[in-house]
């Protein structure tokens, strides 16, 4: 590609927040230098990693690469925030500091959001992968088919509601390509953590701008010890705790947003469904007290449900639940 050309075509801001993994962010960085697609920034932001990942960034001498450490550790949102902002791109796309793209995913993405001006976003399917960056069939075909991208028809979807917050179709935080300037980044608030991405979504739902969906597998998500749910013991508690701490902050929100009202039961169970996640969090964490208020918030409200009358039940049985053995069942 000529520098005329180049530079003729729209700036896109790669996001990569990272915090302690440096062998991933290496192959990270690498995917998003190695894109067709060069007219790019690439925006590093380290969260304040024990090991300076800054040798790593300055290995590759790109001067397109924009790095910031941070003081101390802000947390995950907060740092993935702050690198949005920094962006000056027309379009933006997050990658994981674990995760990579094909060679061709900007040059895929950014056509058809250079076409119609009506687009707040296009995305496209993803492979998985695991620790060793091999890819996962199996287990790529079940997350396509578990987020219905394998029956989602290419091209634009407007509105997409459904497809972005029921179906969750787009990976917002792995795979998408978003509108840079109908973004209000100072308009997420904290309180979203880690679904921070299914936040963003809602924001682009509800902008009443449109989607486009390249069904092409163009970046590769990993899934390796580190993550949450790959987590145990007592991290797995503190885990589940965030987690359903954001769901009930974003759910009720969306059931609360007049433009969503056709979905508003949808929501209200996955409020009441997050109640009873976070009940089971606490009792791993031994807060019985504070885990009986919201299984019963979620049990006066749910015509009928095992599971919180399970987590209930237990929570009778505190001790018992110090063993990971003892099962609750667990939500769909």
């Amino acid at each position: 590609m000529s520098p005329a050309m180049q530079y003729s075509q729209p700036l896109v801001s790669v996001v990569i927040p990272t915090y302690n993994r440096p062998e991933y962010l290496h192959q990270a960085i690498s995917s998003a230098i190695n894109q067709t697609y060069q007219n790019i920034e690439i925006i590093v932001s380290d969260n304040c990693s024990p090991e300076n990942p800054q040798e790593i960034v300055e290995s590759f001498g790109d001067p397109r690469i924009r790095f910031w450490r941070q003081p101390q550790n802000l947390g995950m949102i907060a740092n993935q925030m702050h690198a949005f902002k920094m962006a000056r791109g027309k379009y933006l796309a997050s990658l994981h500091d674990d995760d990579m793209w094909n060679q061709d995913f900007l040059a895929k993405l950014v056509p058809p959001l250079e076409e119609n001006s009506n687009l707040i976003l296009a995305f496209c399917d993803q492979y998985i992968i695991d620790a060793n960056s091999k890819i996962k069939h199996t287990l790529t075909k079940v997350n396509t088919r578990s987020y219905k991208r394998h029956q989602l028809a290419a091209g634009v979807h407007q509105p997409f509601y459904k497809i972005g917050l029921i179906d969750q179709s787009i990976a917002t935080a792995a795979a998408c390509l978003i509108r840079n300037d109908l973004i209000d980044w100072d308009s997420i608030p904290a309180e979203v953590g880690g679904m921070w991405d299914l936040y963003l979504t809602y924001l682009c739902c509800i902008s009443g701008y449109g989607a486009y969906y390249h069904p092409e597998k163009l970046t590769l998500y990993r899934e390796h010890e580190q993550t949450d749910t790959q987590l145990s013991g007592s991290k797995n508690a503190q885990a589940k705790i965030r987690k359903a701490k954001n769901e009930i902050f974003c759910y009720q929100i969306f059931r609360d947003a007049p433009e969503l009202k056709a979905f508003k039961t949808y929501f209200q169970e996955k409020w009441l469904e997050s109640h009873t996640t976070l009940g089971i969090g606490l009792l791993r964490n031994q807060q019985t007290e504070l885990a009986r208020s919201f299984l019963w918030q979620a049990l006066k409200q749910q015509k009928f449900n095992f599971r919180t009358i399970a987590a209930l039940s237990l929570s009778f049985i505190p001790k018992m639940l110090a063993n990971p053995a003892i099962g609750i069942p667990k939500s769909n």
